[in-house]
């Protein structure tokens, strides 16, 4: 059974390192909002300079660049309907910034509670040694040993899980508040261009 127990806890660990990674690298601020992007969208000042927009767009696959595009395609309607889709548009945008997220939230809530089964399995191991009529010191030293073990893995997993998880939430917020300003400033200076 404690095999199990520490089988768990190092599927759970690489699982949990997977993420980190991975969250790590597409969350970039480079990767979610291209700086070549961004400066194309402030460079962009009338309707004829949209189309440079969507090239550049097209070119650097991005969350913001989607969104951008998103948004260029609906300037011919009223600017209600475009701030909808754009709005929609952003909603899958957020869900692709915070995919896996949830599994480090589950490994952050997980791993400590499989520390905590493996340490009441050598606290069992070491309550059975004692209360032997011989009093194995062995199986007394293997109980204590897998209880601190078991507690020990459980927290090393959890802790990088928890600051990962909390880091890549806030990350997650402050680049949708980026792209939302960069959309905002695009809708606006467009269509005070289309109104003139």
């Amino acid at each position: 059974m404690e095999q199990i127990i520490f089988l768990t806890l190092i599927i759970t660990s690489i699982v949990s390192l997977t993420f980190i990674i991975e969250r790590g690298l597409a969350l970039r601020s480079t990767h979610v909002i291209p700086p070549i992007v961004a400066e194309a969208q402030q460079a962009c000042r009338t309707p004829a300079q949209v189309e440079t927009l969507r090239t550049v767009c097209q070119a650097n696959p991005s969350p913001l660049s989607r969104l951008l595009l998103t948004a260029a395609d609906h300037l011919d309607r009223p600017r209600e309907e475009t701030v909808e889709a754009l709005e929609i548009r952003a909603r899958n945008e957020v869900v692709r910034l915070e995919r896996g997220l949830v599994l480090l939230e589950i490994v952050t809530g997980i791993a400590p509670l499989l520390g905590l089964v493996g340490t009441v399995m050598g606290l069992i191991k070491l309550f059975a040694a004692m209360s032997s009529a011989t009093g194995d010191q062995g199986k007394f030293a293997e109980g204590i040993a897998l209880a601190l073990n078991a507690t020990l893995m459980g927290l090393i997993i959890a802790i990088p899980s928890l600051i990962a998880w909390s880091y890549y939430n806030k990350k997650v917020e402050t680049l949708t508040v980026e792209m939302e300003t960069h959309c905002d400033e695009f809708l606006r200076r467009q269509y005070r261009q289309l109104e003139h």
